[in-house]
């Protein structure tokens, strides 16, 4: 494990009086949490609002091209098929940029990965506003996918590893915060940008989402490096500065340093040295976490591919790209009422993700994200029942389409609450250090080939068994999920990052440790 890595010296004769202090409170039971006087530290919370910008990317993309695809369908005479490879192909080859993420961090570090993931996704962006054709348009997502696939890995690791654990929850979710408000302005855009000419509007739609892309990867620089990839590096010094600025007080950053490498080394020892892991470039960590994993590293590959696979098999990012084409269904049949529409919806879910990360810290995971998924079970058939039943209806009454809007808004809304952010900020935090940011790209890996597979399919299966009959099975998959969070997502509010791994260590020992923090 790290310590085979860490090269930071021999016994424990280094430690510091805090850490030991703090090591005998946790051993008598007592529950000393680093980040335990829970102020909202203002350097913390201005560099994770730094990084989490890189997700309005993403959210832009999938907001915007919800409307735009329906210029592009008619400027391009696309088949149905063709629109569902459109859509769904930025987010399977965000699976190569996912995966790719974790060792790139590893190597030239998380800050300079959200500025690559910033550059890639700019690339991308300008190629789908210039296209001249279906086949350039396509490139230019696969580009933009590739950073995509960067910034949904790096952007919860990054902050998960700067913020202390007392806040860490609502800074996590703060790129989910940040997607959804990519939505809710790529809604906006359609709206504003509809009555144009359709060779004009679409082009407009997809190629302003490079102007954000260069500021974000401008603004990034005047970041601090995460402080766990620092000790990684053996960069004691530099992980000192930024965690006192991150801490409240010099005393806390102590602590957190001293847990920090003592996680990564086995040892305090390096606290005093620069020196052993300058080379270290994550060698290994796919040997621990595929082909020789301990018991715990299982269970928190299942937890964090099993959070992931969930998130994105209850369907919300289909939801959101072919909702005009649902309402369309539904009744709704004027573009501009649409995306009138859409903007409501963009607002409700922006509006619940912020109450979530509000109460985050507070309630915990495992509450809210249960509350999520069994509100998104119910909106699920709601909707799906509302959707069959104007399918058989010549009439279209108000009160069945004023149903399926309702239901969409309440289930992005639970989304919001639950899956949306809840996903971002548990895959970032369960991993040990070492194995933290490769472990995180592979969970957002599976959650980039199912949102893929699930958009390139909506259509074609809606087609065949209605939307209301997908809506349904969306329902069904989400019940599953609940289930799921129940029985194998342990809580972590409130744990250093260190401390976490110890829930996974057997369901009686994890037990033990909640009723201890509960007291």
């Amino acid at each position: 494990m790290a310590g085979s890595k860490g090269g930071g010296g021999g016994g424990g004769g280094g430690e510091t009086i805090e850490y030991k202090a703090h090591e005998e409170l946790k051993a008598v039971g007592v529950s000393v949490s680093s980040g335990s006087r829970g102020r909202l530290n203002k350097y913390a919370l201005a560099s994770a609002i730094l990084a989490s910008t890189n997700s309005i990317l993403l959210g832009y993309d999938i907001g915007v091209m919800s409307g735009a695809v329906l210029y592009i369908r008619d400027n391009f005479n696309i088949t149905s098929v063709q629109v569902e490879i459109l859509v769904g192909s930025l987010n399977v080859c965000s699976l190569i940029g996912s995966l790719l993420s974790g060792k790139t961090s590893d190597w030239i570090g998380r800050r300079y990965t959200i500025v690559l993931a910033a550059l890639t996704f700019l690339i991308g962006a300008l190629l789908m506003g210039l296209a001249p054709s279906y086949l350039f348009l396509l490139a230019g997502r696969v580009v933009a996918g590739i950073g995509v696939g960067y910034s949904l890995m790096i952007s919860p690791v990054y902050t998960a590893e700067l913020a202390p654990a007392s806040t860490r929850g609502f800074l996590t979710s703060l790129p989910e915060f940040f997607i959804t408000l990519g939505i809710l302005i790529g809604y906006i855009s359609n709206y504003a940008l509809s009555g144009l000419a359709t060779n004009i509007n679409w082009r407009l739609m997809l190629g302003l989402a490079a102007v954000p892309a260069f500021a974000i990867g401008i603004g990034v620089l005047a970041m601090p490096e995460s402080p766990r990839w620092l000790v990684m590096k053996g960069r004691i010094d530099e992980a000192r500065r930024v965690l006192i600025r991150t801490s409240n007080g010099e005393e806390e950053a102590e602590l957190r340093l001293a847990e920090i490498t003592k996680a990564a080394f086995g040892t305090t020892d390096s606290l005093s040295s620069n020196s052993g892991s300058s080379n270290w470039r994550g060698e290994g960590v796919w040997k621990e976490l595929l082909w020789k994993p301990t018991r715990p590293v299982r269970r928190i590959l299942l937890a964090a591919v099993g959070i992931n696979f969930f998130m994105q098999a209850s369907g919300n990012d289909a939801v959101v790209y072919y909702t005009p084409q649902v309402f369309r269904a539904a009744g709704i049949h004027k573009r501009k009422h649409l995306f009138g529409v859409t903007v409501i919806m963009g607002i409700t879910k922006t509006s619940f993700v912020l109450i979530s990360a509000a109460f985050l810290d507070r309630f915990g995971r495992r509450p809210l994200l249960l509350l999520g998924t069994i509100g998104m079970t119910i909106s699920l058939a709601g909707l799906g029942l509302g959707s069959m039943y104007l399918a058989s209806s010549s009439s279209k009454p108000i009160w069945a389409i004023a149903l399926c809007v309702v239901a969409v808004c309440s289930d992005v809304s639970f989304f919001s609450i639950g899956l949306g952010p809840i996903t971002w900020v548990y895959s970032s935090e369960i991993f040990p250090t070492r194995l933290r940011a490769q472990g995180s790209s592979l969970a957002v890996s599976v959650n980039r080939l199912v949102s893929g597979v699930v958009s390139m399919s909506f259509l074609s299966i809606s087609e065949r068994i209605t939307f209301g009959g997908m809506f349904l099975v969306l329902s069904g998959i989400t019940a599953i999920g609940t289930v799921f969070f129940y029985l194998f997502l342990p809580e972590t509010k409130g744990k250093n990052l260190e401390d976490i791994g110890a829930l996974f260590e057997d369901q009686r020992k994890s037990r033990e440790i909640r009723d201890v923090s509960e007291r």
